[in-house]
């Protein structure tokens, strides 16, 4: 099946020759086409030009998009959008004075959030994340990895990831699916927490591994959570499992997280509100992505990843949502790109490719999605903002996606 694209105003993120990600300097450029055509074959980009040639490619199916600026579609590579209600009341004690490690020591915050799921039903707790998946693939993230941890029991750890898993079966979008039990450490382990790492090594990551249900591995390595030390054993016991590490790290200090991603063969590291040359340093020597997430600096007042930093140092660099009921409530990565602008100082096109290109490379999908290439999936939006690449994130707070097609078909 053919389907053409025809008087587009502008294709965004075209890639003639597909590179697996931008670093440093590259980061800043954008290649855009005008008065463009863009070509679908069986789901896949397969070619665009300028409507000034004749003929046009032939097609079963043609479709005029006058006056709209087509955009890839956008990769949210960090969220935890499985959950059971919003934690508002904890956003309040914040508003108060109370920190986001106050409220987790007094019970609230990830223990909170577990407490709550794991008695409530399957069948309400899917349709509640379908929703929310569905209102992200509404602001043009087409690709969305979701984690588990909000369980930390095994069978309710097994049910966020059995609902993500069906989430991924009944929408158009790419879902990835991220085991993360090590999220904090739950109240029957309550001063135990080796013990805890054991039953995650014995019982969690087997049973996990088992019913094939994770895609990667995670662990929240940082202060008051799980040490390096704990985090390198769990990561290395994924990897022999099959399963790809991806980390929270340095969120609430400097505590090793990078080092142990860096050592793990981490895919990303995500978080990195704290951040000295010796982890810079490390990154530029590693595979490792370092993924920044504005909004959980935006939504608790803490420091922002140093961008401008990381983008100095010649590193790529990603953006991500961290989709989540306590720390980071937005589902939108045209608000994340225009936090990455406005708070970080990154250039729109810096942020952009944090979003797209880069964010795919964080997942390892950058052969298939991230930007407009020949053989990639055809997923994309359409805005009527005209200079979208510049418009999108100054005008922030407003869905700027008319339309939303995933593998060249509008959701």
């Amino acid at each position: 099946m053919r389907k053409l694209f025809t008087h587009i105003a502008a294709i965004h993120g075209i890639e003639n020759n597909p590179q697996p990600m931008l670093k440093g300097e590259e980061m800043a450029h954008v290649n855009s086409l005008k008065n463009a055509w863009l070509l679908i074959e069986d789901g896949k980009f397969a070619g665009w030009g300028t409507m000034d040639l004749d003929p046009l490619p032939t097609a079963d199916d043609s479709v005029s998009l006058t006056g709209l600026e087509i955009l890839p579609g956008l990769v949210d590579s960090h969220t935890h959008c499985i959950f059971a209600e919003p934690r508002s009341a904890e956003w309040e004690m914040r508003l108060k004075g109370a920190t986001y490690e106050e409220i987790a020591a007094a019970g609230g915050g990830i223990l909170n959030s577990a407490a709550k799921l794991r008695s409530m039903d399957e069948e309400w707790l899917y349709e509640q994340s379908l929703w929310r998946v569905q209102r992200m693939i509404e602001h043009g993230s087409t690709t969305i990895e979701i984690k588990s941890g909000y369980g930390l029991r095994t069978e309710s750890e097994l049910k966020m990831l059995r609902i993500a898993r069906r989430i991924g079966q009944n929408v158009n979008a790419t879902i990835k699916t991220t085991f993360l039990g090590a999220h904090a450490v739950p109240p029957e382990f309550k001063g135990r927490q080796d013990d805890y790492v054991e039953h995650i090594l014995n019982e969690m990551l087997p049973a996990v591994c088992g019913e094939g249900l994770a895609d990667h591995m995670d662990v929240f390595c940082d202060r008051g959570f799980f040490t390096a030390e704990q985090t390198l054993r769990l990561l290395e016991a994924a990897a022999k499992l099959g399963l790809p590490a991806k980390i929270h790290a340095n969120e609430l200090g400097i505590t090793g997280g990078v080092q142990v991603a860096a050592s793990a063969g981490a895919w990303s590291a995500d978080h990195l509100e704290h951040i000295g040359d010796e982890e810079i340093e490390c990154l530029r020597n590693s595979e490792v992505m370092p993924v920044g997430l504005p909004g959980t600096s935006y939504f608790l007042d803490i420091p922002y990843t140093p961008a401008r930093e990381i983008i100095g140092a010649g590193l790529p660099f990603a953006l991500a949502s961290d989709f989540n009921p306590g720390s980071s409530p937005v589902c939108s990565l045209q608000m994340v790109w225009s936090l990455g602008c406005s708070r970080m100082k990154m250039l729109p096109a810096e942020a952009f490719n944090a979003i797209s290109l880069n964010a795919a490379r964080s997942l390892r999908l950058e052969n298939t999605t991230g930007s407009i290439a020949v053989g990639k999936q055809a997923d994309f939006w359409t805005t009527e903002t005209r200079n979208a690449l510049q418009s999108v994130p100054y005008f922030f707070g407003v869905n700027h996606a008319k339309d939303v097609y995933l593998k060249g078909t509008k959701n």
